[in-house]
């Protein structure tokens, strides 16, 4: 969860080295549940690796689609103290009450980076960037793409007090076959209800050049099975035409890359 982190050890049992530079890490933060992305990078000898599924649907003149995504995974690789390697691929299934046919296979591979740019001082946010290609030719044949496509935005984050967070992107996204540049807005706020327990409310959505605007909203509760694992669920629809229901959850985790 895109919500800040308590620093819950205050004196570390001298046991092994691995174990003591692990817990100074502290609990990981996530790109999911939410649309929100982070301004936080992975550390540096630190792989996470962030899955689930969600089921969405929307109906319409008697017409019902319905959306199953069996593997959201968003592999993260920290490279540098302020780089991120992001590496991301999804199952997709979809079918159409009108229909019997069933369209299935994986999405185009998502590969990108997150940089740091700033850490937060006073009322002056945590800034990252975070910038994406989505390869048509890693795609199954029912969601190939002809052309590639690309987004990018920037991340903020705000610490409120020791328990909750404000956070928000805005940015820009190019595919479906389109030239037609859509713009892209999030804001989040997270809760932390125990040392354990969060949770978030979010509204995101798109404004593409030529088509109406997407708006939508969702919520969660995130809990941290430990400073390294994290488990999630949401919930959220659309605002406007678009989304009847969207039910997700997952499991996020953090790995060293090498034993120490």
């Amino acid at each position: 969860m895109k919500t800040i982190r308590l620093l819950l050890i205050l004196n570390i049992p001298l046991f092994v080295f691995s174990q003591q530079k692990e817990d100074l890490l502290g609990a990981l933060i996530t790109d999911r549940p939410d649309a929100t992305e982070s301004p936080t990078t992975i550390p540096v000898g630190y792989i996470q690796v962030e899955t689930g599924a969600f089921y969405e649907s929307f109906e319409e003149n008697t017409i019902k689609n319905e959306t199953f995504t069996f593997n959201t995974t968003l592999v993260r690789l920290g490279l540098l103290n302020n780089l991120e390697l992001r590496l991301g691929w999804d199952f997709v299934e979809t079918k159409t009450n009108t229909t019997e046919n069933i369209l299935s296979g994986f999405n185009p591979l998502l590969l990108g980076a997150k940089i740091a740019i700033s850490e937060e001082k006073g009322a002056f946010p945590e800034i990252g960037f975070l910038g994406h290609l989505y390869l048509p030719f890693t795609a199954a044949t029912d969601y190939k793409p002809e052309t590639t496509g690309v987004d990018f935005r920037f991340s903020f984050a705000h610490t409120l007090n020791e328990n909750s967070s404000l956070s928000y992107n805005l940015g820009a996204q190019w595919g479906d076959d389109s030239s037609e540049a859509a713009y892209v807005y999030t804001l989040a706020y997270g809760l932390g209800l125990t040392e354990k327990l969060g949770v978030y409310a979010e509204l995101y959505g798109d404004l593409p050049e030529n088509n109406k605007a997407n708006h939508l909203w969702d919520a969660g509760i995130t809990y941290l099975v430990s400073d390294s694992v994290q488990l999630d669920a949401t919930v959220g629809s659309s605002i406007t035409d678009g989304q009847d229901i969207l039910l997700s959850g997952g499991v996020s985790f953090r790995l060293p890359t090498k034993k120490n």
